[in-house]
C-alpha cells in the first residue's frame, strides 16, 4: 500500500456543502493560490506556486527526491463544473455512479479542479484538499486502488488521506467546528458524517 507520512497515512460530484465557520484557520505562510488559473491541464506548481517547498510537503513525501518527481510529474486539469477536487481515474472506476463523468488521465497523475473551487473558496480549504489529493497520489503509487468499492468513510486511503491533512489544520489551530464542516460533504449520510468524525477524532458537536 502507498503511504502519505512516515506513519502511513476523490472526491466527485462535488456541489459545495461545507458551511463556513465563524472562525477558520490561515494556511501558512508562503501557500500562494493562482486563482485565475484557465481551464485546462497545468502543472501543479502553477496553480499552487512553490507548494513543494511548505513543511507539510515534507511530511506528505520525506525523501527529496520522490518529493520532486511529486510535484514536478504531478498535474492539475481545471475544469468547468461545480466541484472540488478528484484525483483523476486511469480509467472509468467499475460501479461508478452513472451522473459522474470523471476526467480520466491514463498513466498520468493529475488533480482535477473546478474552476469556481479554485477561484473562490478559502485558501485553508484549498491548501487542505490538495494535499488530500497528493495523498491519494502517493497510495495510489502505492499499488492502492482509490475507488475501491464500498463506504467511502471506511476506505483507508479516504481515512489516511482526511487524517492528514485534519492533523495538518490542527496544528494551524482548525476549530472542532471549522473541522466538522471541512468534513461534511454531500455524497455520504449524516450517519456517515458522524462515524468519519469519530473515526478522526473530531467533537460532534
Amino acid at each position: 500500500m502507498g503511504s502519505c507520512s512516515q506513519e502511513k497515512l476523490a472526491r466527485a460530484n462535488m456541489t459545495p456543502a461545507r458551511q463556513k465557520p465563524r472562525e477558520e484557520p490561515i494556511p501558512p505562510k508562503g501557500f500562494r493560490i493562482a486563482r485565475d488559473l484557465p481551464v485546462g491541464r497545468h502543472p501543479l506548481l502553477a496553480a499552487f506556486p512553490a507548494a513543494s517547498a511548505l513543511p507539510i510537503a515534507e511530511r506528505l513525501q520525506p525523501d527529496p527526491t520522490a518529493r520532486e518527481k511529486l510535484f514536478e510529474e504531478t498535474c492539475v486539469q481545471v475544469v468547468d463544473q461545480d466541484l472540488w477536487m478528484y484525483v483523476a481515474p486511469f480509467d472509468m472506476p467499475p460501479g461508478a455512479r452513472r451522473e459522474w463523468r470523471p476526467v480520466l488521465s491514463p498513466g498520468s497523475d493529475c488533480i482535477v479542479i473546478g474552476k469556481d473551487h479554485l477561484a473562490e473558496s478559502p485558501a485553508i480549504v484549498l491548501y487542505l484538499d490538495i494535499f488530500h489529493e497528493l495523498c491519494h497520489v502517493i497510495q495510489r503509487k502505492g499499488g492502492a486502488n482509490l475507488f475501491a468499492p464500498g463506504s467511502y468513510v471506511k476506505r483507508w486511503t479516504e481515512v489516511e488521506a482526511y487524517r492528514f491533512v485534519v492533523n495538518e489544520a490542527r496544528t494551524l489551530g482548525a476549530s472542532d467546528e471549522f473541522l466538522r464542516e471541512y468534513l461534511r460533504v454531500e455524497w455520504i449520510s449524516e450517519k456517515e458524517h458522524r462515524e468519519l468524525l469519530a473515526t478522526l477524532e473530531v467533537s460532534a458537536e
